[in-house]
């Protein structure tokens, strides 16, 4: 984020934040400004996106760079003070410290806890973005995020150092440069046992929260690549998969499971009672973003991550006697 003698902000739309409503886009990072402000602030001309005027509706796009105006006082400290009430203490910024994978003057690959929100949101009270500055060692800022996690979902998340290197990884992940492995436990094995999975997914309109399901019409376009590592009938029909999404949709692998009958374990949001089976203890959501590779921005060479499962999907295995080394070789891409 940059800022002129003025006071005027530019800050740039992350690669996770494709297609956020620019009204959202501001609740999620100025949340003390109230939308009747910010359309003042629209209408005005003060707030610009890519230096043209914009709506409170408008979709954004990653690299896309939002022109932010002084805001008006109460708002500013409303939003600090929001953001302030969040601040990590001592011991929680220590974990944060102690879950980092990797780090250079260019990149911190952190191993996220399921349960840490990436983001601000409804409802949402701690979130990593505003713990940031607990990760900034010897930087001249705090890190930035270039793609996001969901909440309950564990494992690899890169951090851009600097605002060089946020642009790079961002356009790595817009161009599909970057390579992402996820493992996840289902309840029910997938037929074929590997596959491509390419249905179009959109915001459903009934129930509430959001919530993805295939729409063929309006729907843009989502493709995960699977393919099943280990199958058990132990306690209950479950298959462990590698997962491999092409694009970056919402909830997207918790959605296309779910739409060809083998949800995730604990995600009751998309498999409901099924994701629960009888005599399995699952009580967290069962995906874990394993490993991440994507050009260094620095040179180019290939910077690879790998995160180690978390507690609760380490007991699952146990429980299921799946042998987590068995994996490592398992790429649903085939690379």
């Amino acid at each position: 984020m940059a800022a002129d003698l003025g006071g005027v902000e530019t800050r740039q739309v992350a690669a996770d934040e494709a297609d956020i409503r620019l009204d959202r886009w501001f609740k999620r990072h100025y949340p003390g400004l109230a939308f009747g402000r910010l359309a003042k602030l629209l209408r005005t001309g003060q707030v610009r996106v890519d230096g043209k005027r914009a709506k409170p509706s408008q979709r954004l796009a990653p690299g896309q760079e939002v022109r932010i105006p002084p805001l008006p006082q109460d708002a500013e400290e409303a939003t600090k003070s929001d953001s302030a009430s969040r601040m990590p203490g001592e011991v929680e910024a220590q974990r944060l410290r102690d879950a980092v994978l990797y780090r250079d003057d260019w990149v911190i690959a952190l191993d996220k806890p399921a349960g840490l929100a990436t983001q601000g949101g409804t409802g949402v009270k701690r979130n990593l973005d505003v713990m940031l500055g607990a990760l900034q060692f010897d930087a001249a800022e705090p890190p930035r995020l270039v793609h996001r996690l969901d909440q309950d979902t564990s494992g690899v998340l890169l951090l851009a150092r600097t605002a060089e290197a946020a642009n790079r990884l961002a356009r790595a992940f817009r161009s599909k440069d970057a390579r992402k492995l996820y493992w996840a436990l289902t309840a029910g094995i997938p037929k074929p046992r590997r596959g491509r999975i390419d249905l179009p997914l959109g915001k459903l309109k009934r129930g509430g929260g959001e919530k993805m399901g295939h729409d063929p019409k309006a729907g843009k376009e989502a493709v995960t690549l699977y393919a099943t590592v280990e199958t058990t009938r132990r306690l209950a029909e479950v298959a462990w998969l590698a997962l491999s999404p092409l694009t970056g949709r919402t909830h997207q692998l918790r959605a296309h499971l779910a739409e060809i009958g083998a949800p995730i374990l604990g995600d009751g949001k998309y498999g409901g009672r099924k994701a629960y089976p009888e005599g399995v203890p699952v009580h967290q959501l069962q995906l874990h973003a394993r490993e991440i590779a994507l050009p260094h921005p620095a040179d180019g060479t290939t910077l690879r991550v790998t995160a180690p499962l978390p507690a609760h999907m380490r007991a699952l295995f146990a429980a299921l006697e799946f042998d987590a080394e068995s994996g490592a070789g398992v790429d649903p891409a085939g690379n």
